[in-house]
């Protein structure tokens, strides 16, 4: 569990993941704890077109933007893209 970050409500939907305080460009926030699943379903991240995961810790709920300020490494690490500012929701662009 990372102690830069706390979830709470999110505009953009449902649940969201916030920096508890600011975060530096390139910091390593944390790892995301995972189990593998053969079905799409909700906090499952798909890794290739056959091998997905489903998101267990507080990762899963880092939300979507065109904008992102996180990124999900091959390692299952998250890391920040830009600085941020305490308060601000991070978001990864899953299109990418």
């Amino acid at each position: 569990m990372s102690v830069m970050v706390k979830t709470k409500r999110s505009k953009i939907h449902g649940r969201g993941l916030f920096a508890d305080q600011p975060i530096r460009k390139g910091t390593l926030i944390g790892h995301l704890e995972t189990k593998p699943v053969e079905k799409d379903g909700a906090y499952v991240l798909w890794l290739s077109e056959t091998e997905a995961v489903r998101v267990l810790n507080q990762f899963r709920f880092i939300n979507h933007s065109s904008r992102p300020n996180v990124a999900y490494y091959d390692d299952l690490t998250v890391v920040a893209l830009k600085d941020i500012k305490e308060g601000d929701e991070l978001v990864h662009n899953y299109n990418s």
